[in-house]
């Protein structure tokens, strides 16, 4: 598959990740992309929040843009875990949303409605992605509403983008 510009990064397996293998490229249409059976998606046996997925990127470097590891991103991305723990949210990681000017980037995303992609996060930022999640779940107009919206997802906000049916 050829990448574009603006194409999200591959999922990549854990294993592939280490072993330095890029991984597989998904498709990237919205109801097949993440599959609902991945062990990393905590289940009640109910629906995902309103279908809504929380994409961490794994890469990213804190603040002083440090190559340990676990990266800042990682760290993020297992906050955002536990924050979601008990909860039917998926959280899915990338390599990169290409938002490295920004630190800490996450994406917020809902079939048929807007996504969010939101820089400047902290990797203790998981709870603010969580509540982010469960108002975006709630929205009867498929955005995300301001009021109630942790501060780190208003002045984090770096892109809204329109579904593909608009």
């Amino acid at each position: 598959m050829t990448r574009e510009p603006g194409d999200l990064p591959s999922e990549t397996d854990e294993s592939d990740r280490l072993a330095g293998f890029p991984g597989k490229e998904p498709d990237l249409e919205r109801d097949s992309s993440f599959p609902a059976d991945r062990a990393d998606i905590p289940s009640d046996d109910g629906e995902a929040l309103a279908g809504v997925t929380v994409i961490v990127c794994s890469s990213c470097r804190d603040e002083t843009g440090s190559d340990a590891h676990p990266r800042a991103g990682a760290l993020l991305a297992e906050d955002t875990r536990r924050a979601a723990s008990g909860q039917d949210i998926r959280i899915r990681t990338v390599e990169c949303l290409g938002n490295c000017k920004r630190r800490l980037s996450a994406a917020l995303l809902r079939d048929g409605c807007w996504s969010y992609v939101f820089g400047d996060l902290t990797a203790t930022s998981g709870a603010d992605l969580v509540a982010g999640a469960k108002l975006f779940a709630t929205s009867t107009d498929g955005l995300i509403p301001w009021r109630g919206r942790p501060d780190s997802l208003k002045r984090g906000l770096v892109a809204r983008i329109p579904p593909s049916t608009c």
